[in-house]
Formats: structure tokens, C-alpha cells, sequence
């Protein structure tokens, strides 16, 4: 392997990260470095020697020092409790994933939405969400976060930094240098996947949904005077942005059901879905009546007393309609049940 000194007389960039078993966290954070225009073409250095440490331009996960002026984003330094600091994300501490997202993230984003500045609204809603939905999670679990206060009903090792977790050589089969380097070249290209994923996602499917919740939002009490009713025309992924806009407008009642087209084909059936009390949560605002549970059909449609009732799901979260004006009136007496 070239010296780096070697390297920089090539005016190559270079990062520095250390040797041996690896994380998701410095995995990710390298992948996110190479995205940027700065670090694009930039080689890896895998050590723990502070000598070799010292000349190279950017050096995540190790170190022992937090310095964005001097591009140096370890986390590991007694002391150290940096946090993402907005969007309200203050509680978990960052790895270093978290620290180059906190740094690089708004660039990365800008330039994948082809905005003009790191300060557009959509580049802030987009980054924020991207914290939230993957990265956090990187980062808790360097820092031995757990999910959840006390018993976990169930255990999950299907997450990314399992997943890389598993890329490491294994502890009864022989190791060098050179297999822990290729090894994770692998996992960083398995996380910028994850990344990759997640940004084409949130940039051109999620974003996109806002607006439309935005516009239900405008007219939901032409669907039923109480205002507790939304209709999207289409199918969108439509949680994040419904929670999110109530809070901004400050809604005087909070929104308990959504209705929406099954497909974009003429005349297709049309849904009912509660409204849950959080994006991630099994329980709802307020659930379908339990005397229409589990019942389909023409017995529905007797039941809930609407003509063309096609289905109520059994944990009551969900049911529908054939038809527009009946999974309106269906919303209508849900609410008054």
C-alpha cells in the first residue's frame, strides 16, 4: 500500500477510519463522505496509528477527536454528547454516521434534489426525515441505545448494522488486513445501498406526497363539517406529512380518518383508514365500530347500515366501500359511533 504522504503528492483526497472489526456506523459515514464533491474520488486508510492518522484530509471513527474545522469525526472521547441539534432530534447521541450526516447530509441532499441551496425548505424537510427514519437508528445502536425501555416483545437482527455486523470475518476462520479491508469495502457498499434507497425514496416518492395531504388538509370540511375527515384522490404515503402539517397549522381537532381510491382505475373501490395516534404505532385515533370487525360484504353493509360495504378489518383499522359517497358515509358514522 502507497504511503499517504505518497498519495497526497497525487492530490488525492483520503480517509482515514480504523482498522480491524468494523461498524455500520463508519461504514455509512465513508459512503456518505464519497458522495460529496470534495470527497468523491477520495482513497481509504484503515488504521489505528495516530502517526498515519495525522496527514490525512478527513478521519472518521477514530482519533479520539470531534473537530469539523479540522475535518477529524470521532465520537468515542469521554466528554463528547454532539446531537443532531434540530428538527428536535436532541436525545440521541451521534456515531459517526450521525456526525457526517450532521455535516455533509444538507450537501448530499441538495445536490440528489438538484436544489440551488442547502437551505431550501425541501432540502431541510427531506434531510430531517432521512435522520429520523434511518440514520438515527445508526447511531443509537453504535452507542448502545436500546429501542425501547424494558423487555423487547421481540428481537430483530435483520437492521443494517446486523446485517453489517455479519460482513466482519468470523471469529474462527483465519484474518488479515487485507481480508478486514475488503470485507468492508463490502459493508460500506451495503449501507450506501441503504442510503441510496432511502434518499431516491424520500426525494421522489415521499416528498411528493405532501402536497397532496396538504391540499386534503384545505378542503377536508367540504367532506364532513367536523373537519376530522381527509380525502386523497390517489394513494400516497400520506402519515409523516399528516402528523407533521396538523402540528404546523395547529389544528383545532385532530384528523381520524382518511379515505382514498384503491387504484387509479375508473371506478375503483374506495378505503377507509384510521388515522393512528403516532407514524409508527399499531393504535389508532380512533378505530371503525367493533360491531363492524371481521364482517364483509352485504352482512356489512346491513351491519354498519351503508349501502355497498366491501370489507372492515378485524383489528378495526381499516374497511372500505364500492363506491365514493358510501366510504364517506361510512367515515361519517364511524364518527358518530
Amino acid at each position: 500500500m502507497s504511503s499517504p504522504i505518497t498519495k497526497k503528492m497525487k492530490s488525492t483526497k483520503i480517509i482515514g477510519t480504523h482498522s480491524g472489526h468494523f461498524h455500520c456506523d463508519e461504514a455509512l459515514a465513508v459512503f456518505m463522505l464519497r458522495m460529496t464533491d470534495e470527497f468523491k474520488d477520495a482513497d481509504l486508510v484503515r488504521t489505528r496509528d495516530t502517526a498515519k492518522l495525522e496527514p490525512l484530509d478527513i478521519v472518521v471513527d477514530v482519533g479520539g477527536v470531534y473537530s469539523p474545522a479540522a475535518h477529524r469525526y470521532d465520537h468515542h472521547q469521554r466528554g463528547f454528547a454532539e446531537v443532531l441539534g434540530a428538527g428536535g432530534f436532541d436525545r440521541t447521541k451521534l456515531s459517526s454516521a450521525g456526525l457526517v450526516y450532521k455535516h455533509f447530509g444538507r450537501r448530499i441532499v441538495a445536490r440528489y434534489l438538484g436544489a440551488d441551496s442547502e437551505d431550501d425548505e425541501k432540502v431541510e424537510t427531506v434531510w430531517l426525515q432521512i435522520y429520523q427514519e434511518f440514520i438515527e437508528s445508526v447511531d443509537a445502536i453504535d452507542n448502545g441505545i436500546n429501542i425501547a425501555d424494558g423487555p423487547l416483545k421481540y428481537h430483530n437482527r435483520t437492521d443494517l448494522s446486523s446485517r453489517v455486523g455479519r460482513l466482519n470475518p468470523r471469529w474462527n476462520e483465519p484474518s488479515t488486513d487485507e481480508l478486514y479491508d475488503a470485507k468492508f469495502a463490502e459493508a460500506s457498499a451495503l449501507t450506501g445501498q441503504e442510503f441510496l434507497s432511502h434518499l431516491d425514496y424520500f426525494a421522489h416518492a415521499w416528498l411528493p406526497a405532501r402536497d397532496i395531504v396538504a391540499a386534503a388538509l384545505d378542503v377536508r370540511e367540504q367532506v364532513d363539517p367536523s373537519g376530522q375527515v381527509v380525502v386523497f384522490k390517489q394513494s400516497a404515503p400520506w402519515k409523516d406529512h399528516l402528523f407533521a402539517l396538523e402540528k404546523s397549522r395547529a389544528l383545532p381537532r385532530p384528523i381520524l380518518y382518511v379515505l382514498y381510491p384503491e387504484s387509479a382505475a375508473p371506478g375503483a373501490k374506495w378505503r377507509i383508514q384510521c388515522v393512528p395516534e403516532a407514524a409508527d404505532s399499531f393504535a389508532n385515533r380512533k378505530s371503525l365500530p367493533e360491531a363492524w370487525r371481521g364482517v364483509r360484504d352485504a352482512q356489512l353493509s346491513d351491519v354498519c347500515g351503508v349501502p355497498g360495504a366491501v370489507f372492515c378489518h378485524a383489528a378495526g383499522f381499516i374497511g372500505g366501500n364500492e363506491t365514493y359517497e358510501g366510504v364517506v358515509e361510512m367515515a361519517r358514522r364511524a364518527l358518530a359511533a
